[in-house]
């Protein structure tokens, strides 16, 4: 094999240290931090290019959420999943239609005040010490679906929503983490076609670019599973809510400014 196909990106050595940052990040993003590929993906959209970076992150996507399935596919609430799906699939037809009618900035600022408003008050609700039933209507499962499909159609950026869903739900660590890997799990399978016949941004060329961050997801995936083990279930919920604030206010940030030139 030509061994050079993996430098065919001409990375700057900083750019490449952000590539393995990424893989470290979306490891224990799988493994149940959500929220840390979040604070990656936006620079990695930058160094590669908006759409052309969906396409380098997607395969990464899946073999992380493979690896979290193999590991917590017992602990799945599978109901969640069920309610969620459907909707998610409305989502990606919604952004495949305006695709090319939404800027990027403008969609992460609509993305980034609506998980911000729920997250804002489930944290508010939290701090009053109020303990609330976890909503069943109907319409609340179809809001966070829509939402999930689309953001992750335009960006990979469904984590958050996915997040402040399932914290709603008041689901114990394992089952969070265990539902969240096999919903990313179906939707990210599903957008495999989006990608690859629709808008062409995953190749043999990406793809074996893709190979050098497995050994990092496997580690970040081992150190999430490690560290999850030692969190107590209520510190636990407090860590994902934090995570997801700081990934959420970092759609409004600008990252073009930091990028050297």
């Amino acid at each position: 094999m030509d061994l050079s196909i993996f430098l065919s990106y001409n990375l700057l050595p900083w750019q490449w240290v952000v590539w393995i940052a990424l893989g470290l990040a979306i490891g224990l993003t799988k493994a149940g931090f959500a929220g840390f590929a979040g604070v990656i993906i936006p620079v990695i959209a930058l160094i590669f290019g908006a759409r052309e970076s969906t396409g380098l992150v997607l395969p990464l996507l899946l073999f992380a959420d493979i690896l979290a399935v193999i590991y917590y596919h017992s602990h799945a609430e599978w109901r969640y999943i069920i309610r969620l799906v459907p909707w998610s699939f409305l989502g990606f037809g919604v952004a495949i239609v305006i695709d090319h009618l939404i800027p990027v900035q403008a969609f992460r600022l609509v993305m980034g005040g609506t998980i911000m408003a729920g997250l804002l008050v489930m944290i508010w609700s939290d701090f009053l010490g109020k303990e609330k039933a976890p909503p069943t209507a109907w319409w609340f499962s179809a809001l966070f679906g829509i939402a999930g499909g689309f953001a992750t159609t335009f960006g990979n950026v469904a984590g958050p929503i996915l997040a402040v869903y399932l914290l709603s739900m008041r689901l114990p660590k394992n089952s969070f983490v265990g539902t969240t890997a096999w919903f990313l799990l179906i939707i990210n399978l599903s957008k495999l076609p989006i990608q690859g016949f629709l808008w062409h941004n995953i190749s043999v060329q990406s793809l074996l670019f893709n190979l050098t961050l497995v050994p990092v997801i496997i580690l970040g995936v081992l150190m999430g599973i490690v560290l999850i083990k030692k969190i107590p279930e209520g510190a636990y919920r407090k860590v994902i809510m934090a995570l997801t604030l700081v990934s959420t206010i970092l759609l409004f940030v600008d990252f073009s400014r930091f990028i050297p030139a």
